[in-house]
């Protein structure tokens, strides 16, 4: 059962002491042992396919598992390893470019997605705690790996002093949930809460809400996303990649666990509050995108980073959804919607920084104008980043994300969340407007050369 997320963490200290002994000129062995790491995580997810395996389980009293690989763990944990490996893939150039030391860089990455895909299995507060943590603060150094780059340590530092004011918040709320239950294991939690000391119940609200602090950190959730533009920007392109995609998953596979498994008899405090953090995250990612310049520094990373923000906000949605959820039954159809919702995001935002990673070799400013011309001299790429900024709109071809859209869409409206489906209809059309923008600057004519003497017929 913790094969996938054991291989992982074994292959990143395997490729740590290699890197001790590996000669400068033979250090690119040591990416394709990440990958091939990462492929054998991945590959043990196969014989666990056949029903729900749980350890660590407490033999008195009620029964509780600390691990539980079920079919919702064992998506996500795909999704995780899958963008580690697309992410590592990614890299080989990005290390050449920017002279970054490989052993540190594949010993972190292969150690953030060792607690990645550890925390969709957790069934406790303690290991999610942890996994969230071991997910996290090696991607704080893989920020922060271009050594001498102002950018890259100042994203590093507000990264890291972000999520660690988000971390002490979500402990606050851990101890007050664990001093008004007794347990720390998410089954055990929900059946305290049913009949909680009404002197306790004030306690219990708060520690309800203070959890979900950490975890809204990590969906880059309103208002905990003010770190997300210049982090993307500071980082690699391929790190940044990774953390759109494998940070997401971490932080709403937290957000799914601890609400829908460990507090759903509070589903009245935590349904609301994340229906609001929906319509504001969604409408700020988009509002933002929006006013991105073209000609400015890194703007195509930055309407990629807003645009995560944005769609964080459409995440949210099935899960607030399930907070209004007349049955178990309901809850998890609502939560299926989010998981659908995330590996459509997942391949097609992937995809999207592939090609961003791509311009940046030859424009490292990788402005939006730098993007203009892009199917003249790159059509595949063009034709590529075309399908996928129309996925994400949920544009014809890429039906692909019309229907992830429209599955959100109905979620919401099945759980009576009327309000917030028109919030969401209405942001979609805003965000078509930047989609469809920069997909159009890929088919434009290139600029002509600086200096070029104008054409006779010009002239005339």
């Amino acid at each position: 059962a913790v094969a996938p997320p054991t291989i992982a963490a074994l292959a990143g200290l395997a490729v740590l002491v290699a890197d001790l002994f590996l000669p400068e000129h033979r250090k690119h062995l040591l990416g394709w042992g990440a990958i091939a790491g990462l492929a054998l995580a991945a590959l043990a997810l196969l014989p666990l396919l056949d029903g729900d395996r749980s350890t660590f389980c407490l033999t008195t009293g009620a029964h509780a598992c600390s691990y539980t690989a079920d079919t919702f763990a064992l998506v996500i944990q795909f999704l995780v390893l899958g963008g580690a490996l697309l992410t590592g893939l990614l890299s080989f150039s990005a290390l050449d470019d920017l002279k970054l030391p490989a052993g540190e860089f594949w010993f972190l990455l292969l150690s953030s997605a060792a607690g990645a895909a550890l925390l969709p299995a957790s069934r406790d507060l303690a290991t999610l705690v942890i996994a969230l943590e071991v997910a996290s603060l090696p991607a704080f150094a893989l920020v922060g790996l271009r050594r001498g780059d102002r950018l890259s340590s100042e994203a590093a530092l507000k990264f890291f002093l972000s999520s660690v004011t988000a971390t002490a918040v979500m402990l606050l709320g851990v101890s007050f949930v664990y001093a008004a239950t007794g347990s720390l294991h998410l089954t055990r939690i929900a059946d305290a809460l049913t009949h909680v000391d009404p002197r306790l119940d004030t306690l219990a609200q708060a520690g309800v809400v203070l959890t979900l602090v950490g975890f809204a950190f990590k969906t880059a959730a309103v208002p905990f996303h003010f770190w997300v533009p210049d982090t993307y920007v500071g980082a690699p392109v391929p790190v940044a990649a990774y953390l759109s995609v494998v940070g997401k998953a971490v932080g709403f596979s937290g957000l799914i666990l601890v609400t829908v498994l460990a507090f759903p008899s509070y589903a009245d405090v935590w349904g609301p509050a994340v229906a609001v953090l929906a319509a504001l995250t969604m409408t700020a990612g988009n509002a933002a995108a929006l006013r991105q310049r073209p000609e400015r520094a890194f703007s195509a990373v930055r309407l990629l980073a807003w645009s995560s923000v944005a769609q964080a906000g459409y995440l949210l949605v099935p899960i607030a959804a399930a907070g209004y959820a007349d049955s178990a039954e309901d809850a998890s159809r609502a939560i299926g919607s989010t998981v659908a919702y995330a590996l459509m995001y997942a391949a097609v935002n992937l995809g999207a920084f592939a090609v961003a990673a791509l311009v940046a070799r030859t424009s490292p400013a990788n402005r939006l104008t730098d993007y203009r011309g892009l199917y003249a001299a790159r059509p595949a790429a063009a034709l590529a980043l075309g399908f996928f900024l129309l996925c994400l709109a949920g544009l014809p071809p890429g039906v692909i994300g019309l229907f992830a859209k429209v599955t959100v869409f109905s979620a919401a409206v099945d759980a009576g969340l009327g309000w917030l489906a028109v919030v969401m209809a209405l942001n979609v059309v805003v965000a078509l407007y930047y989609y469809l923008q920069w997909t159009a600057v890929l088919f434009r004519a290139p600029e002509p050369a600086a200096g070029a003497e104008p054409a006779p017929a010009d002239a005339a």
